[in-house]
């Protein structure tokens, strides 16, 4: 499998969350993150059953646009009570134009309408690397926690403030980035990736 060379580091994202974490967890390696919006490259429909199968897919879009290696995250929020979902859903539960407010009102009524007292969940994050030689690689990472209701804080992005990681007080909407980056799904799925390819 090829290394990725400090640079230019395609993410085959249209989201500026994920852009904004990307950036971070790849900076201390040498890399300048360039999202698939900044390039105006489109996104192609979803189409997998798993994080990622969709990883892959739009890291190999990416990567035949440019014509350079190119790194897609595909993630979300996996319920206990409600079988995995929204599991690969998370972002489409959210609408368009996405509402996360709604998407996390969405999963409480969901959780409620089961009668279970079970909140656990997971976040769980696929990384896929596409290069122009036809290699691929996938790196996985997940954190577990519980779910809370009202949402708590304005920081990070999507379901972050009705996460509340296992053994923290403060929800992923409520922590500092630099903390939340440090224990992460993402995180943790950056740090398989560059033991593998960075190392």
């Amino acid at each position: 499998m090829p290394r990725l060379i400090p640079g230019k580091l395609i993410a085959a994202t249209h989201n500026s969350g994920k852009v904004s974490e990307l950036r971070d967890l790849f900076a201390p390696y040498g890399f300048t993150v360039v999202s698939a919006l900044e390039l105006g490259l489109n996104e192609p429909d979803e189409t997998e059953d798993s994080f990622a199968g969709n990883a892959l897919l739009k890291a190999r879009a990416a990567m035949q646009a440019t014509g350079l290696p190119a790194l897609s995250d595909d993630s979300g929020l996996a319920v206990a009570a409600l079988g995995g979902q929204p599991g690969i859903h998370s972002a489409r539960w959210a609408g368009e134009p996405r509402d996360f407010y709604h998407a996390m009102e969405k999963v409480e009524e969901a959780l409620q309408a089961t009668g279970s007292s079970d909140r656990s969940a997971k976040f769980v994050c696929a990384l896929a690397v596409a290069w122009p030689d036809g290699s691929e690689a996938v790196f996985e990472g997940e954190v577990h926690g519980t779910l809370v209701w009202p949402p708590r804080g304005s920081r990070g992005f999507g379901y972050d403030p009705v996460f509340l990681a296992e053994g923290e007080a403060e929800t992923f909407g409520e922590m500092e980035p630099a903390r939340k980056h440090a224990m992460s799904h993402r995180a943790r799925a950056v740090e398989k990736l560059r033991a593998a390819l960075l190392a």
